[in-house]
C-alpha cells in the first residue's frame, strides 16, 4: 500500500556548473530529505514547462511483494505513463487519477446518502 500526495513544499533542482535548473522527469530522490525509518520517496515525474518541478511524495506503509526498492520506484514513474487522457506523463500514476475520476463521477452523478453500514468506517479514505 502507497500513499501519494501531490501537496507539498518541496522542490529539487539540478546543478550544472554555476547554473540551477529543473531535475529531468524519472528523478527520484531516495536520501538525504526523506525520513530514515521510512519507505519512501520523491518522484519528479513530468516536465515543468514554467517554473520549478514540483514532486510528488510516495509513502510505501505495507509491502508483501517480494520486488526491489528500485523495481518499485520505477514501476511508479512507468504508471505515470500510462494514463490514456494526455499525451505525456502526469505527475501520479495513473490508477490514482482514474481512481480521482471516478470518485468525481460518482460524486457527481449520484444523488443519494451513502449506505449507513459505512458509517462508523473509514471509507472516505
Amino acid at each position: 500500500m502507497i500513499i501519494v500526495k501531490k501537496r507539498g513544499c518541496s522542490r529539487f533542482f539540478a546543478k550544472n556548473s554555476h547554473q540551477l535548473y529543473n531535475p529531468p522527469p524519472g528523478t527520484i530522490i531516495d536520501h538525504t530529505i526523506t525520513h530514515q525509518n521510512w519507505f519512501d520517496f520523491y518522484l519528479i515525474s513530468q516536465c515543468a514547462r514554467q517554473g520549478t518541478a514540483a514532486p510528488t511524495h510516495f509513502n510505501v506503509i505495507w509491502d508483501r511483494t517480494t520486488f526491489k526498492v528500485d523495481h518499485i520506484q520505477r514501476l511508479t514513474f512507468k504508471l505515470c505513463h500510462l494514463y490514456y487522457n494526455w499525451p505525456g506523463t502526469i505527475r501520479v500514476p495513473m490508477v490514482c487519477q482514474y481512481a480521482h475520476k471516478l470518485s468525481y463521477l460518482v460524486g457527481q452523478s449520484l444523488h443519494q446518502d451513502f449506505n449507513h453500514d459505512l458509517s462508523n468506517k473509514l471509507f472516505y479514505l
